[in-house]
């Protein structure tokens, strides 16, 4: 019998040596554990757990309605204040005014008006602000009433509130007081608020203004941000755009393991319904999620409630659940250690083999074979084998490869100091005869050889670009006979400053095409400034020649207003001189290292000058600000 029983387990175990892990494991729990546990579960959980669900759902859809009810109630009281706000005969003429009305007008204006509304405001202590934006240039701002239109022209839901033709508009901010704030003031308040939005027209089509109502979150939605010590829920709102509000000083919801992405998940599959209930699990908890939308809003409520509470009754089936599972799990351990044994013998070998691998040896084959995962991993194993000792050549050919590109790259570095050392020769001798104005220019031609070759970073001094500048105008002056006169009037205290390379020249090189583009007959005075302007270097260069007219002047700012991103490969450069660089691709250059606060102005007259601004961040060569 015990020999009978031996073979028989033997061709178990062979038998299941051929399965794959996963096979083998999911077998022995569905076998020992599962199906037991499951039989059991469900026939002592089945009426109790759904009676006590049921139970919970019910009370809190109440809840739900209740709360829907007052957020309908701050929605009226918003679009009322909205509507008289609206409908007020005062607030018409003001935003319709022609003319630009004169101080006591407007002191007489703010009397009455702003104080109407400010007492409308007032009289309703949930709402935070109501704020009119107009676009008439006739209307002046009037605090904290009357705004302009230009500090919520950036706003992502403007264009959405202005093609609505007067509808309302419900928007969720994450920040209270914003419009402070986009005045430059230094208020960091982060409290959401909902805003109720709605155009401004007084005559059918024609856009008079914005007209912003606003309370915060924590008073439209009140339940949201109210902490009762002890309770198992939370409310949170999920607005249109995914993003998610709650009180984030009540740590339940952490607690209880329900993440955001959870939430804004239950928001998504409720849908449109008014009132849903959906049991889910957060880390391995029963929890019920109440959702309730508000069409007007675009908005989901969700109430997150713990069902831990409501099944604490049910402890003495659980417990009797619990001594069966861990009867079973008796069994299942010593069953499982035997099947591990067996299922881990041949990944112990790949084990090993992988250890030898890690010390370097390289050279031995791994003596597991048949079907299996194992087995395959084992293939795979050997082929990645063989495919590292291929590499390893490879990257030895490589190596070879690499020091001979270094001799290479060497000698075009004595190729490049030759040339160097040639020009010098040259220069020399034409001392030697007394040529010297072409050693000078052989000279100049040696320092724009070396700036232009010499590409060690993408960062010059001002210093630098300057010489750069002066060598340039060196090598005009002998083919335009001396006409162009370089004048540079920079502090010492801004020579140290950073600037892309390459950036100062193409502007000079234009200034000289263009401003002796009639042959040069009365020659030409460049001239290079500089100044600080609120943290920026502003450099200037301004020259004498024939100018532009204001068309011209405004086809070429609006050039290079628009010239915010790389040209395409495809499209030359054809706007500059000589290096082929300018004044686009210099200002492309600057707005991609610099930002688009950066970058170039031209101002001309025809017939008398043409200067050209460029702004960069003040700063020395090695990036600290000034």
């Amino acid at each position: 019998m015990r020999r009978r029983l031996g073979r028989w387990f033997r061709e178990i175990a062979y038998k299941m040596e051929q399965w794959p892990i996963q096979q083998r494991l999911i077998m022995t729990y569905i076998v020992i554990l599962l199906i037991p546990s499951l039989l059991i579960s469900w026939l002592l959980f089945r009426d109790m757990s759904a009676d006590y669900i049921d139970k919970v759902r019910r009370e809190n859809e109440s809840a739900m309605e209740l709360e829907r009810a007052n957020v309908e109630s701050n929605m009226e009281t918003m679009l009322r204040a909205a509507e008289l706000t609206y409908t007020y005969k005062d607030v018409e003429d003001y935003l319709r005014l022609i003319r630009e009305p004169e101080t006591l007008e407007l002191m007489d204006i703010r009397d009455s008006l702003v104080s109407i509304v400010t007492h409308l405001q007032n009289t309703n202590p949930k709402i935070r602000h109501i704020r009119i934006f107009s676009d008439n240039e006739n209307v002046r701002e009037l605090y904290p009433v009357f705004w302009h239109e230009s500090r919520i022209s950036g706003e992502p839901w403007f264009e959405t509130v202005n093609d609505l033709d007067g509808q309302i508009w419900w928007q969720v901010s994450p920040n209270d007081d914003e419009l402070v704030r986009r005045g430059a003031s230094d208020d960091k308040v982060q409290l959401p608020k909902m805003m109720l939005l709605r155009e401004i027209e007084y005559i059918s089509g024609v856009h008079a203004g914005v007209l912003e109502v606003d309370m915060r979150l924590y008073n439209f939605f009140p339940s949201i941000y109210t902490r009762y010590e002890g309770r198992q829920a939370q409310m949170a709102a999920v607005d249109r755009d995914g993003n998610l509000y709650y009180n984030r000083d009540n740590p339940w919801l952490a607690e209880a393991g329900v993440t955001e992405e959870q939430l804004k998940e239950l928001a998504a599959a409720a849908g449109t319904d008014r009132i849903r209930s959906v049991p889910f699990q957060a880390d391995g908890r029963p929890m019920l999620a109440v959702t309730a939308y508000f069409d007007q809003l675009d908005m989901h409520l969700i109430n997150v409630v713990s069902l831990e509470q409501a099944l604490r009754d049910m402890n003495e089936a659980r417990n009797k659940l619990i001594t069966a599972i861990v009867f079973l799990l008796v069994v299942l351990s010593t069953v499982t250690y035997f099947s591990v044994k067996l299922i881990l013998k041949r990944l112990i070998i790949l084990r090993d083999s992988m250890k030898k691998v890690r010390q370097g040896d390289f050279a031995f084959d791994i003596p597991v074979r048949g079907g299996g995962e194992v087995g395959e991993l084992a293939h795979h194993f050997r082929k990645m084998l063989k495919k590292i000792n291929e590499l390893i050549a490879d990257a030895v050919q490589k190596q070879a490869a690499s020091k001979e590109a270094e001799l290479r790259t060497l000698k075009n570095q004595i190729d490049s100091h030759f040339l160097y050392n040639t020009l010098e020769n040259i220069k020399m001798l034409a001392e030697i005869e007394g040529q010297y104005e072409i050693s000078d220019a052989l000279t100049s031609l040696g320092g724009l050889m070396r700036y232009n070759l010499r590409w060690t970073s993408e960062y010059v001094q001002l210093s630098d670009e300057l010489a750069h500048v002066s060598n340039y105008i060196a090598i005009m002056n002998i083919r335009f006979e001396r006409k162009i006169r370089l004048i540079t009037d920079i502090p010492e205290r801004f020579l140290g400053s950073e600037m892309l390379k390459l950036t100062l020249q193409p502007i000079v090189e234009n200034a000289v095409k263009h401003g002796l583009a009639d042959g040069g007959g009365r020659g030409l005075e460049i001239r290079i400034a500089c100044r600080a302007e609120q943290g920026k270097l502003a450099l200037i260069v301004e020259d004498d020649g024939r100018g532009m007219t204001p068309e011209q002047t405004a086809a070429l700012n609006s050039k290079l207003e628009r010239s915010g991103a790389p040209m395409p490969a495809d499209r030359p450069a054809r706007e500059g001189a000589g290096s082929g660089i300018g004044l686009l691709n210099v200002q492309q250059r600057i707005r991609l290292y610099y930002g688009p606060e950066c970058g170039l102005a031209v101002e001309s007259e025809a017939g008398r000058y043409t200067r050209v601004t460029m702004r960069l961040p003040l700063r020395t060569e090695n990036g600290g600000a000034e």
